[in-house]
This record gives structure tokens, sequence and C-alpha cells, in this order.
């Protein structure tokens, strides 16, 4: 045997092994004798593609296509190429890899892959049938089949496929955590709770599954067990962003604020799913320093229901002898901002803020004010009506009777929308039994033209169309005597307002601000009522609970 090829064997046999460091020092001493040896060209630069060295395992992988063109050297090359995010040159690769050999089922799954990353969502799931077709057995095929199937909303089949890779290997761990997510999303809490401890039986150091076991068992309401788990995580991984975020929702529901809001800061950890954005205006991030003297702006975090609800802190910021207090918000917000006392400036863009001395995101304002639930800054409104906008609903709105004003629906982009929104305006239906009470639907974006097509059946002020922004909807509201809504903005809007708010909310877990188990909100005193589902998705129940009140709340109108 030549030499060369008895150390490529030894080299091969080392990395079969797993000696790698034997395999790579062998593989190298081949290419010494023969630069142009294809095999260890490739498995040099596998070697160097497992310890994440990619561009050196690329360039390794090139020259042993080039010599020796075969569907497993332009799998794996690319295979390395998708990892680095070069995505063209992947696809190239994988697909002249299919070319040599159309039953390479490798090369069909890092298609598979590399189109879930790129959102070609159906070349996608062909690919990753086609690499099933050529090796049934492939579970990682098959797990991340089920990845972009629940991604494409087909949560059934999705379940069908992580059950199938948890039969076909019990062992496997991302199946049993990708099935608990699935579960969790389904609100099928406890069987996630099952998935997620089942995962950890195999992997208990599993940072992601202990975390999202603390959601399960928070969603089935068992906020000791799910404080304690997100505790156990953090003592693990004490820069875990996600499950600080957790804790924070959790200690904030109960009223813990003084740790709560301290976690809350997680919420812009670049470490999480999905961190709030930071500005960069070049100058510090407001932490509670002395602010007599000196200037700041507030940036607008999240949804505009939490602009609102934290634009209460700047008549208490702008007490500490604040210069100068700019808000930055989304231009639906800007008019109705204006109104807020203390502010002296209100931009929708942060390229037309000048210098300051500090800047703060929203919702941190509370940590370093320290707000408790004793001492929340309540005085009502802190946001007013525009006089000019108000005059023009007077004229629209009967002067007898109640008038109440509809909200039925959230934002289709958040998250947990499906959960938090009714399933159309019909749902109402029950409320048009009380008499003499005039409806206002206040309904924007999806829902909004369901009072047309209703007009008959639940006849209503339809004023859509003339909702422009925030401060229109504020000179609405301010002429009703009552607004019902699931949780959006503008139950904030009414609250900041001081109007009368009649907030529906989903079970079992709610946001954080809403607390858990109270019928009131101490920040909007005396004008909130809650109205909880008593069973997770019945929301007639509510309605009939609401449509009594609402015969009662209108009798003494009825009456005179």
């Amino acid at each position: 045997m030549v030499p060369c090829e008895a150390i490529f064997l030894r080299a091969f046999e080392a990395h079969r092994c797993g000696h790698l460091q034997e395999a790579e020092a062998g593989y190298r001493r081949v290419l010494e004798y023969d630069p142009r040896h294809a095999d260890a060209l490739h498995l040099l630069g596998l070697i160097h593609a497992g310890r994440g060295a990619l561009p050196e395992a690329a360039a390794l992988m090139q020259q042993a296509v080039g010599i020796t063109p075969t569907a497993v050297y332009f799998g794996n090359l690319g295979d390395v190429l998708r990892q680095q995010g070069l995505h063209a040159a992947a696809e190239a690769a994988c697909r002249r890899a299919i070319q040599l050999k159309h039953d390479h089922a490798p090369a069909h799954f890092n298609l598979g892959l590399l189109f879930m990353a790129t959102g070609r969502r159906d070349e996608a799931e062909h690919a990753l049938r086609q690499a099933l077709t050529f090796a049934p057995a492939s579970n990682d095929a098959l797990n991340n089949l089920g990845v972009l199937l629940q991604d494409m909303g087909r949560t059934n089949e999705a379940e069908t496929a992580y059950r199938r890779v948890i039969g076909n290997d019990p062992s496997y761990l991302r199946a049993h955590y990708n099935l608990g997510l699935l579960l969790l999303r389904a609100g099928r809490f406890g069987e996630a709770e099952l998935a997620f401890r089942n995962a950890l039986e195999i992997d208990p150091a599993y940072a992601d599954a202990q975390n999202d076991l603390g959601t399960a068992l928070r969603e089935q309401q068992r906020y000791a067990d799910a404080e304690a788990t997100y505790r156990s995580v953090l003592q693990e991984c004490p820069d875990f962003a996600d499950a600080r975020w957790n804790l924070a929702l959790l200690l904030l529901a109960q009223g813990r604020y003084a740790e709560g809001w301290q976690h809350a800061e997680a919420r812009y950890d670049m470490h999480r799913t999905t961190p709030v954005l930071l500005p960069d205006p070049g100058y510090p991030q407001w932490r509670g320093e002395p602010l007599a003297g000196r200037s700041l702006v507030i940036c607008h975090e999240q949804g505009l229901g939490d602009s609102i609800q934290f634009a209460r802190y700047v008549p208490l910021l702008k007490a500490r002898g604040l210069r100068r207090l700019t808000l930055f918000c989304p231009e639906p917000l800007q008019e109705l901002l204006k109104t807020l006392e203390g502010v002296d400036e209100v931009v929708c863009n942060m390229q037309e803020v000048g210098p300051h001395d500090f800047w703060s995101l929203s919702m941190s304002l509370p940590l370093h004010v320290g707000t408790t639930t004793a001492n929340i800054p309540a005085r009502l409104p802190y946001l007013r009506a525009l006089p000019d906008r108000v005059r023009r609903w007077r004229t629209c709105l009967p002067a007898h009777g109640i008038k109440v004003g509809l909200v039925w629906k959230g934002s289709i982009s958040h998250s947990h929308d499906a959960d938090r929104s009714l399933p159309g305006l019909l749902s109402l239906a029950p409320l048009w039994s009380v008499p003499d009470v005039t409806f206002v639907s206040l309904q924007k974006g999806q829902g909004e033209d369901e009072p047309a097509a209703l007009a008959k059946q639940l006849p209503m002020v339809c004023a859509a169309p003339d909702l422009t922004d925030l401060a229109d909807t504020a000179a609405l509201v301010s002429q009703l005597d009552l607004v019902i809504s699931v949780d959006t903005a503008v139950a904030h809007l009414a609250g900041a307002l001081g109007k009368p708010c009649w907030l529906l909310l989903h079970k079992p877990w709610t946001d954080w601000r809403w607390m858990h188990g109270r019928t009131d909100s101490p920040w909007y005193p005396h004008v909130m009522r809650i109205y909880r589902q008593a069973t997770p998705g019945d929301w007639a129940e509510v309605i009939g609970r609401v449509a009594v009140a609402l015969e009662q709340y209108a009798q003494p109108t009825v009456a005179s």
C-alpha cells in the first residue's frame, strides 16, 4: 500500500472514532504527500466545519469538488455555505449534488433548511419531503418538516411529524421540545408541560425547555411552580434574558413591582428571542440620575397602549426640574400626546431630536422612579381631547340615552391576538338587548368592516373612516359614556381620558398590567372594570355578564 493511503486510512479511522486531532494531523500529512487528495481535503473540511471554522471548511471543500466533483462533496459544501448565510452559493452546490445523484437525501435536506431560512416555504416543504422519500428514517428531516408545517399554521400535520420522530427515537431532544412549543401555542398547557419535562429528562440542563416549562406552568395558573422554574434556570444561566423577562412578567402580574421592574430590563437584552430595540442617539440612557436642569427623551417601545400607559410619567418627571422633556412616538400618537402636561416636544422621528442629556425607554420609567402598586401616578385624566376635534362628534351622536364605544378586535400582528380578540362583532350581540343605548364602533383595522355588514341586525354608529389617529379617537371617546373593549390601545386611551372602560380579558394568562384576579386596575382607578373569562375561550359567558351590567348601568338614564 502507498504510504499516503495508509496514513489516510489511519486518519479516517481516528476521525470515525472521534479522535479529531489525530485525524486532522493525519489528513494534513496526506496532503503533504498529495495536495490534490480530494478525500483528505473534504474530510479536513468537515473537521473545520464541526468546530465552527466555516470559511476554512468551505475553502477546503471547494478544492475537493474541483478535483473530484461528487454528490457527497457538493452536498456538504452546500451545508457549510448555508451555515455562513451564502444562500445563492449554497443552493447552487446542493443542486449540483442532486444533479450528480438525484436521490442524495442530504442535499435535499440542506436545500430544505436553506429555503426555510429564506422564507421559501413551499420549496422547503418539497425539498424536505424529497429528503424523506430518499431517506425515510431521517429524523432530522422529519423534525424540520414539523417546524416548517408549524410555521405555516398546519399544526395538526406538524404535531404528527414530531410524534413520528419521537416514536422513531424517544431520545430525540428537539422533537420533544418542538412538540412542547406547539402544544403551548395551542393552549394545551398540560400536554406542553409533559413534552418539556420529557425533553428535560433527556437533557436536564436544557435551559430553553426549562424556561418554556415555566410558561406552561404559568398558563395553568401554577404561579409558585412557574416562579420556581424561572428562578432555577436563572440560577444556572444568570444571563438568560428570556427567562428573566418571563420572571418579570410573572412578578409584575402579582404586583411585586420592586423586583419585577428590575427583571423587566431584560426585555432589551439582545440575547432575547425578540428583544426591544434600543435607540442610539449618542447620549446616555437615563438610569435614575437627578434631572434638575437636564433634558430627557422618552422613547416609545412595544405597542401604542404601552406609550399611553407610561405617558403618565411625563408630569412627574417634569416636576423633578427637567429643563426639557421630549417624547418620541409613532405618528398616530403624536397629536394626542401633545396634550400631556409637562411635555415640550413630541416627535415621530429620532433624527428630529436634537442633543439631550439622557434618553429612556418608556417602560423603564417605573423602575427609576420607584413605582409600586401603592404609588402609581394615577391622576386621571392625564390625556385630553382636542376641542376642535370634539366639536365634530357632538353633532354626530344622539343626545338621548347612553353612548357606548365598542372595540372587539386588536391588531392581527399581536402574538396573542387570537386569544385576546373576540371572534367577531356578533359576539357582542347580547348587548343590543339593552334599550336606549347607542353603540359606536371604535374598531380600526381587522373587523372594521363588520358593522356595515351587520347594519340591520346590529345598528351602530360607524366612526372608523373618520378616525385618522388616536387624537380623533380620543375626541370621540370623550363624547361617550362608556367604552367596552378587548385588550387594545383604546382601553388605555379611555382610562387615560378618565372615561369608564370595561375591559374584556381572555384566560388564563393576560397582560401583566391587569394583574391576577383583579376586577379593577390601579393604573386606571375608579374608571376601569375588568371582565375575565371564567373558562379559557368562553367569551359568551363574559358577554352575558357584561350585558347584565350594561342594563344596570343604563337604568338611571332610562328612568330619567
